[in-house]
This record gives structure tokens, sequence and C-alpha cells, in this order.
């Protein structure tokens, strides 16, 4: 796993997504957006004790796709992704309870 830092300004198509193998945590916000900051620590926790799951830091925003094929709203939004297909969605979390979520469908590796 690799916690990414900056938000990328360039997203993947949602092909691109949709065949990625394996686990994958979508996050989309901005970097300017005060919940986006707020998430920042508990979500590198929860992804440190989880080795498996790659981390795609998407910049979301008007006319972006990948968020809009995804019905993203709030920022941020977390999609977490197993072969492709989304099994949990957390929005807006605050702290490590909120990101409880996504360990509940399949029970990510550790």
């Amino acid at each position: 796993m690799s916690y990414a830092r900056a938000y990328a300004a360039q997203e993947p198509s949602r092909a691109a997504v949709d065949a990625a193998p394996g686990w994958q945590l979508l996050e989309f916000g901005a970097p300017w957006c005060p919940h986006c900051s707020a998430a920042q620590a508990p979500l590198k926790d929860w992804l440190e004790a989880r080795d498996t799951i790659s981390h795609l830091k998407i910049e979301d925003g008007k006319g972006r796709p990948l968020g809009r094929s995804f019905q993203v709203r709030l920022w941020p939004t977390l999609v977490l992704l197993h072969d492709g297909q989304e099994v949990a969605r957390v929005v807006r979390p605050r702290a490590d309870a909120d990101l409880a979520q996504l360990d509940r469908p399949a029970h990510p590796s550790r």
C-alpha cells in the first residue's frame, strides 16, 4: 500500500478503474476542502494497516468524469473496490470509527 499525499490532477478512466485487479480505494476530494483535510489522519492510519489496498487520491470537481461516474456529491468520498466492483463507500469520514464501514463487505486483507 502506498498512501497518496497529494490529489492527482489527472484521473484514470473509468474503464481503467473497472479493469484493475485486487483492492482499490478511490478517494475523491480537493486539496482546499476542509473535510478532506480532516479525514487525512484517520485515512492514513486505516490504509497503513491494510497493505493489499492501493489508494488513488483523485482531485474531483465540476466536469470530472470519474467522480460523476461514481455519483460523488460530497467530499471526501471513499469508494472501496474489489476487482473493479464497488463493495463499500464512506462519505465525509471524520474519525477511525467512520472508516469501519470499509471493513465490513469482504474483509480486505490487513
